[in-house]
């Protein structure tokens, strides 16, 4: 398969070595300054950028019907218009605001204990926290976005928020610390106790692998997917 990387920092260059470990070959390595040169002849393009370049990388790529992945966050008020630019050029298109194995079974245990709390809401206040390196640009991250919408989804919360929250919102503490795993946790605080689940990431092998992973999945497939159709967790 040929890859073109959207992204040329610390992700991109892992991304690259697990790729090429498993036979691939990379045809775009694209860093902020440099052309889309390459594109065409990619089976495939992975973009792991940064919020400013990322609508420009998934269009430039659905025009082109180059199938793209997409693991960068901090746009997502574009995300309809992608899945519509995508569905018009019957393309192929997955965004996933975090590749990790590990956090998309996160996902999925953050999601069932929604549905389970969700009938002690007058005990419970959920609120949730995320930590990350101080280089990350975006907050909160997409995975706390993501995490806040799977409680919304099961829940009579209606948003999150970073400031203080309303009785109906959901509070994230976004921190920044210089040198740290990414760190997701959700709590449920009542007067008498105190539930936590979290999921910690030691390095970016998970998220990288992930990525290559879904990159192989959507070979020979149109639509607009996520790691859910990737895992089969739907």
């Amino acid at each position: 398969m040929k890859i073109a990387l959207l992204g040329y920092g610390k992700m991109g260059k892992v991304i690259e070595r697990i790729a090429l470990e498993r036979g691939h070959e990379i045809v775009l390595r694209k860093g902020q300054s440099d052309t889309f040169e390459g594109l065409a002849q990619a089976d495939v393009a992975i973009d792991f950028s940064v919020p400013t370049a990322a609508v420009s990388n998934i269009s430039t790529c659905l025009n082109e019907n180059i199938p793209v992945v997409s693991g960068t966050t901090g746009w997502l008020e574009q995300y309809d218009e992608m899945v519509r630019l995508c569905e018009a050029k019957n393309g192929t298109f997955l965004y996933g605001s975090n590749f990790s194995l590990g956090v998309n079974l996160f996902f999925e245990l953050n999601e069932y204990l929604a549905k389970m709390m969700a009938r002690f809401a007058d005990v419970y206040k959920v609120s949730m926290e995320e930590i990350h390196h101080t280089q990350k640009l975006d907050s909160p991250s997409g995975t706390a976005i993501s995490l806040a919408k799977g409680i919304i989804q099961h829940s009579d919360y209606e948003s999150w928020t970073e400031a203080q929250a309303g009785e109906q919102q959901i509070h994230i503490d976004a921190k920044r610390i210089e040198n740290v795993p990414g760190t997701h946790s959700v709590f449920y605080q009542s007067e008498v106790d105190f539930i936590e689940i979290k999921h910690v990431a030691h390095n970016r092998e998970g998220f990288a692998l992930g990525s290559v992973l879904a990159a192989e999945w959507i070979q020979g497939k149109k639509g607009v997917f996520t790691m859910k159709d990737v895992l089969n967790l739907k």
